[in-house]
Order: C-alpha cells, then structure tokens, then sequence
C-alpha cells in the first residue's frame, strides 16, 4: 500500500513535533514483529563481545522492528565501534540511535532498528529530581528514542526507552510519568503509540501500576507464553523487559528467546491493528 506524506507533515516530522494534525495509520490486518533486547553494551555476561549474535537473533526472529538499550558509539569498551552502524550493516535494517550520555570518549544510550524507512527519530530527556549524573555511584541521565517508521501498512510511532536501575522507584516513578506524557499526544491527534524498553520494574511494582488508566497497557498478560522472564541471561527470574501497547494494538503473541547474547533474554511480540 502507498504511503503519502504531505510536505505539511514532512516539515512537522523534521521539527520533531508531538503535537502536529493527525497522521492516521491505514487499516491492515498484517501483523508486525518487535523484539525488545537490552544488549548490555554489546557484550554478553561474561564480557565477550555479542553484536554477531545479537544481528542473527534479529534475523532468526524474523523482527521487523528491534528496541535495543545499553547501546555504545565510539567507547573506549566497544573498541570505538559503532554499534549502531555495525548492526545495521549486519542485519539490512536502518538504524536510529539516541545518546543518553556521554562515555568514555564515545556515547551511550539506546537504539532502533527497523527492516522499513525511519522518517525522525530524536532522543527525549526524561529529567528526575534530583538530576541523574555519571560518577561514582550517582545515576545516568535516562532518555527516550522516538521514532518514526514508514512501514507498507502506514506510519509508526515509538518511543525506547532504559529507566532507572536504582532499588527505590523514586527515579522510576518520575521517568514513567514522563514516558506517558509522551504517548498522549500521539494518541490525541490519531496515531498508535507502541512504547518498549527495559524498564527495570516488575509486574505490581508502583511503576507498572501506573499503567492502570492510561492510554498504554502491559502486552504481555494478554499474549506472552510463560512467564515473561528475561532477567538475568543464564537463569531468568525478573520480567523487566516490556512493550506498551495502546488501544488501537492487540497482541497476538509474545515468547522470550532462549539466548545468553547479553545478560537479558530479548522478547519478541507478534502485533495486529486492532478492529
């Protein structure tokens, strides 16, 4: 099916505008595949470098669309590698990157990955009180990737994101709400808003409570096979890795992959427009 942006809506995607008319998603019955990986800075638990591993799990998967977190460009750890790059070069998928923060004479932050066209993408502070630095044991600043896909069905809007590891929800709580401030001005003008990520909060934790009466919703309890852990690698026992779907979504399945890749596990959802 043919795609048509207007300039109108062009000139708005290049400003990055939330707030802009209307995009509209054309109806589809086809169903779309997102996997969700934190590749834990491209090396696996025991330090080996992963990125080949993680390009044939996108491949296996079958994804068409991949969130990754703990993504380096340029560090000292990688190599100077450029990550981003070098898995789109692996996989044939565009790549968008957002920088959460500046390391070791490189960049970090988080990724997408996407077999269609990425019209915008740009990384959205998600500021805490008190701010979030990088030393010693303070935290690092946490950011969310939207992005703008061109998918044959019509355009895509997600937002990636990596919050707060602390072990109080206190950063969390902040970051969630902003995340949600976010997704509402998608879902205002007639978009779909899909939102992913590690997001370093269980099921029934005061994070994920927040979640009840909003416009987005946990996939996994309508479409995941088991128990959704994917927390450490070698013997899971955290779900901290989700996709949050709004209304206009439903989730027809959800598996978590066996691999040791990083030290998560990647989850794969399988989605369809809702009718």
């Amino acid at each position: 099916m043919t795609i048509r942006i207007t300039s109108l809506v062009a000139a708005i995607l290049s400003l990055g505008a939330l707030g802009c008319a209307s995009t509209g998603w054309r109806s589809t019955t086809d169903e779309i595949r997102v996997l969700v990986y934190n590749i834990h800075a491209g090396k696996d638990a025991k330090g080996v470098d992963n990125l080949s591993r993680v390009s044939d799990i996108v491949r296996s998967s079958n994804a068409d669309i991949v969130l990754l977190q703990e993504v380096d460009r340029g560090t000292t750890r990688s190599g100077q590698a450029d990550q981003p790059r070098i898995l789109s070069g692996l996989t044939g998928f565009k790549a968008a990157f957002g920088k959460t923060l500046d390391y070791q004479g490189g960049e970090y932050g988080i990724a997408v990955l996407s077999r269609w066209p990425i019209s915008f993408d740009t990384l959205i502070g998600l500021p805490v009180i008190p701010a979030q630095l990088r030393s010693g044991v303070s935290h690092e600043p946490r950011g969310a990737l939207r992005a703008v896909i061109e998918s044959p069905a019509g355009r895509l809007e997600l937002l990636n994101t990596h919050i707060d590891a602390s072990r109080e929800d206190t950063y969390r709580i902040q970051e969630m709400a902003k995340l949600l401030q976010l997704a509402y001005p998608i879902a205002e003008r007639g978009g779909a808003p899909i939102l992913g990520g590690d997001l370093n909060a269980e099921p029934g934790s005061a994070v994920i409570d927040m979640l009840r009466g909003s416009r987005l919703r946990d996939a996994w309890p309508e479409c995941g096979e088991g128990n959704g852990l994917s927390y450490p690698a070698s013997v899971p026992v955290k779900r901290i890795d989700y996709l949050l779907l709004s209304a206009e979504w439903r989730c027809v399945s959800g598996k978590v992959l066996e691999t040791e890749a990083s030290d998560h596990r990647p989850v794969l959802f399988v989605l369809r427009r809702a009718e």
